[in-house]
């Protein structure tokens, strides 16, 4: 594969990847320091692929395991600590300031669920994926993916329904 090749692969796959990444880290630079080790690591060992028209599933699956392999590591980790005892302020608006407490609310519930819950969720919502699709990449039945979308969407509704949403109250 020549470089051009390549550039022509990034242009194709990053904004997805990133997307999908993004999915996993909830932390955009980590993100993209993940689509970008991807495309390296695809381009050293471009032996190992065999070209069967699969390109998106099999960049899809590196990125996958890549972000749970983050999630995994102590960078991660500390970075949630920081973020804890380290919050960053600005000046916005109430609004703002509300919908973004409501995004990082759900946000959580999403992170908090178990990650068998959570990456289906991320990839049927977010990425708009159909079930077969996502049980492609995951190398799951299709029942055990709709499985895991119900309990997710239930485990999800408990953690949500004691929370008084503010955009409900001004109505």
């Amino acid at each position: 594969m020549s470089i051009n090749d390549l550039r022509e692969l990034m242009l194709q796959y990053t904004e997805p990847l990133i997307r999908l990444a993004y999915g996993y880290v909830k932390d955009l630079q980590a993100a993209e320091d993940i689509v970008q080790e991807i495309f390296i690591k695809f381009y050293h060992q471009q032996n190992n692929y065999e070209e069967r028209g699969e390109m998106k599933a099999y960049l899809t699956k590196m990125t996958v395991n890549k972000s749970k392999d983050y999630l995994k590591s102590w960078a991660y980790k500390k970075i949630l600590l920081q973020n804890k005892f380290f919050p960053q302020e600005g000046k916005e608006s109430r609004d703002e300031l509300v919908r973004k407490d409501e995004q990082a609310i759900i946000g959580d519930a999403i992170l908090g669920l178990p990650l068998k819950h959570r990456e289906v969720l991320i990839h049927f919502y977010f990425n708009e994926w159909s079930i077969s699709e996502i049980a492609h990449v995951l190398s799951l039945p299709e029942s055990t993916v709709k499985t895991r979308i119900s309990r997710g969407r239930e485990l999800l509704r408990r953690q949500l329904k004691e929370i008084e949403w503010e955009v409900f109250l001004n109505e």
